[in-house]
């Protein structure tokens, strides 16, 4: 993967590349971004960047006669020379032999090793197909089932034998270390490596929160924020990578609130008709009665766990939307069917309302993730909702 391939971040790309060419590469860095916004990606095509350098790059200074060292300048290679590079094969495969992975695994069988390497050709997979995928993608990919992964003791063991070698080919040594916080006490055990590494050996870190993170790994970092992206980016990589429409691209991105994963999430229900599945349901709720309410329930709950979450999220953007035109007025710029809707919403339920109906989607959405009952979920929203509006009622009929 190029730097050019990852979503966006180009001033972190160029910050990243500065830092290579002007040799002032930190032994530890460690990329802090929220889910979608693509800090694995980011740090995985800058860890195949710096073992794509040749190792005589590094080492570029000679001796002369009597033993002193002569200066010379490095080459300075840009992303694009890297790809022409044959150590990029190997590292754009994830097969260098100086680029290295560790992150949350699970115990395969009782009595063997916790340890990242009995994964890597599952690993290479979920990277080279869905690189913006988070933890509970990568732990449902190895089947963890209900089993909690982790970055375990014998992991830890593992990384400082790997980084006690020579580099085989590279200038360095690179390791990639997904998720930190699966880092328990054992990730004391790293400290010493990650303060003092042996010659060009770079740790590059990618979590999601450094709060989690053990206190005194943060301390060896170079902290470096990865931003959510934002929604033209999202847009054009719709576009360009999902191919598209791009009418329906700009729609998925003003929802996704700047998370690529979210993003593709959407694609694969943006056939789901969900303005109609809410005007449905709240005319059940407000109108119909309990019996319309369960029947709308009933065909909710068949729709499985994503589609509901997709389902929940689409209607809390809806209501975002209703209430920044009460606030701005018109002149939001919206898509005709949803300011439609949007601006019925709002003649029967206030701004408070409307919060308080946002908090309750929110909840509806943290238990949804946690395998909530459906039909229990949607039952206790639509009885809450209806408090909520207080009997204030309007058909919600299309135009």
């Amino acid at each position: 993967m190029l730097l050019s391939e990852v979503i966006g971040q180009e001033k972190l790309k160029q910050q990243l590349v500065d830092m290579v060419q002007h040799q002032r590469l930190s032994h530890a860095i460690l990329f802090v971004g929220p889910e979608g916004a693509g800090a694995l990606p980011l740090a995985i095509a800058f860890a195949q960047y710096i073992v794509s350098i040749p190792n005589s790059n590094v080492n570029a200074a000679g001796a002369d006669m009597f033993g002193e060292s002569e200066p010379s300048t490095p080459k300075v290679y840009s992303p694009d020379e890297i790809a022409e590079l044959p150590a990029y094969k190997r590292a754009s495969q994830l097969m260098h032999p100086d680029l290295h992975f560790s992150f949350p695994s699970i115990t395969e069988k009782p009595g063997t090793k916790n340890i990242s390497a009995n994964y890597i050709e599952e690993w290479r997979e979920f990277i080279n197909g869905y690189p913006y995928g988070n933890v509970f993608d990568w732990l449902q990919s190895i089947k963890a089932d209900n089993k909690q992964g982790n970055i375990s003791a014998d992991e830890c063991a593992e990384i400082i034998k790997k980084l006690s070698f020579k580099s085989f080919e590279s200038a360095y040594k690179v390791l990639v270390m997904w998720m930190p916080e699966y880092l328990g006490k054992e990730g004391n055990k790293l400290l010493k490596l990650i303060e003092e590494p042996p010659d060009n050996t770079i740790f590059l870190l990618v979590a999601n929160s450094e709060e989690q993170i053990l206190p005194t790994i943060l301390s060896r970092c170079q902290y470096i924020k990865v931003p959510r992206l934002t929604k033209n980016e999202i847009e054009n990589a719709l576009v360009q990578k999902a191919h598209l429409d791009p009418e329906k691209a700009a729609q998925i991105a003003a929802i996704s609130d700047g998370n690529y994963r979210e993003a593709l999430h959407l694609v694969q229900h943006s056939d789901s008709d969900f303005l109609s599945q809410i005007r449905e349901w709240l005319n059940a709720i407000l109108k119909g009665g309990p019996l319309a309410q369960l029947k709308w329930v009933e065909e909710m709950s068949k729709t499985g766990r994503e589609p509901q979450k997709q389902f929940l999220k689409y209607f809390n953007h809806l209501l975002e939307q209703s209430i920044r035109l009460k606030v701005l007025g018109n002149e939001l710029p919206l898509d005709p069917a949803l300011k439609d809707f949007a601006l019925r919403i709002n003649k029967i339920a206030g701004v408070g309302q409307l919060e308080s109906i946002v908090q309750e989607l929110d909840k509806a959405i943290y238990h949804i993730e946690r395998n909530a009952n459906p039909k229990m979920l949607f039952m206790a929203l639509g009885i809450k909702f209806y408090h909520i509006i207080q009997n204030k009622t309007l058909i919600l009929t299309e135009a």
